[in-house]
């Protein structure tokens, strides 16, 4: 059965004082989720998704059959947000976006709301999976703008969907479906690396690193040279093959790592 062998890295960055990012990463599964700018307490949006989930994946440890399950998934972590406003009007506005691969042993599904990204680097060729949901990709699908002038865009942050607790938010999650190969490399990323390192840069270093934790720590490092003024999260995720039931040790990172309810008894 085909899952995965991960690393990842969270950073606050030198610029910024809080994370809003956060990460979950297991044999199975794996998503980043990043508190839209802006918005009240993207932290605790992240965070909220992202330890909601993870509980509701503790009982198969990962594993995702069905893209209705994924879907379920999904819904359940942003209904958390739409609770927690109700509970807490401060927290009024609070959103997140969410990009996550999830294996059921033969496909693997890409989850897909807002602006972080799905990468894939087959046979040494980097493939952008998603498809960013924000003012400056639909002006571009538009011909209205250049991918050079969206680089420097005032409205670059602004996305169009995301998870914020309403019905619609989940129900505007993107999922893809992709066959497996031993020896791909998935890369799942916040904007705070994307905006500042050259996608050029980002293949030469998933290329360069054998272990995925290795070229995690390569990103984060050029986004740090680069300047990188926003949070950045990554996890870099190698297609194997499970012989067995691997132990199932989910791991966390950014505001989800910080949160005392990363034990998951959310």
């Amino acid at each position: 059965m085909f899952g995965f062998t991960t690393g990842h890295r969270s950073t606050s960055g030198e610029f910024r004082r809080d994370n809003q990012d956060s990460l979950y990463s297991s044999p199975w599964s794996a998503f980043v989720a990043d508190g839209v700018g802006g918005h009240a307490a993207g932290d605790i949006a992240s965070a909220a998704v992202t330890l909601r989930i993870a509980s509701t994946l503790d009982a198969t440890h990962g594993l995702v059959r069905t893209e209705s399950r994924l879907r379920e998934l999904i819904a359940v972590g942003n209904a958390e947000l739409g609770m927690r406003v109700r509970h807490d009007n401060a927290l009024t506005g609070m959103a997140t976006t969410f990009t996550g691969i999830f294996s059921d042993g033969e496909r693997i599904r890409v989850a897909h709301v807002g602006d972080s990204r799905a990468y894939l680097v087959r046979e040494g060729h980097l493939t952008q999976v998603t498809r960013d949901h924000s003012l400056v990709q639909d002006l571009m699908d538009a011909g209205r703008l250049t991918p050079e002038l969206a680089r420097t865009h005032p409205y670059r942050s602004v996305v169009v969907n995301v998870l914020g607790g309403d019905l619609e938010d989940a129900e505007a999650v993107q999922i893809l479906t992709e066959r497996p190969r031993p020896g791909d490399r998935w890369l799942l990323t916040s904007d705070g690396l994307t905006d500042y390192v050259p996608e050029e840069v980002v293949s030469e270093c998933l290329s360069a690193a054998a272990r995925p934790q290795d070229a995690a720590e390569l990103l984060v490092n050029a986004a740090t040279v680069l300047q990188a003024r926003d949070n950045v999260t990554v996890v870099v995720a190698d297609v194997i093959a499970h012989a067995t039931e691997p132990a199932y040790e989910p791991s966390f990172g950014g505001s989800a790592a910080a949160s005392p309810a990363s034990s998951r008894a959310f």
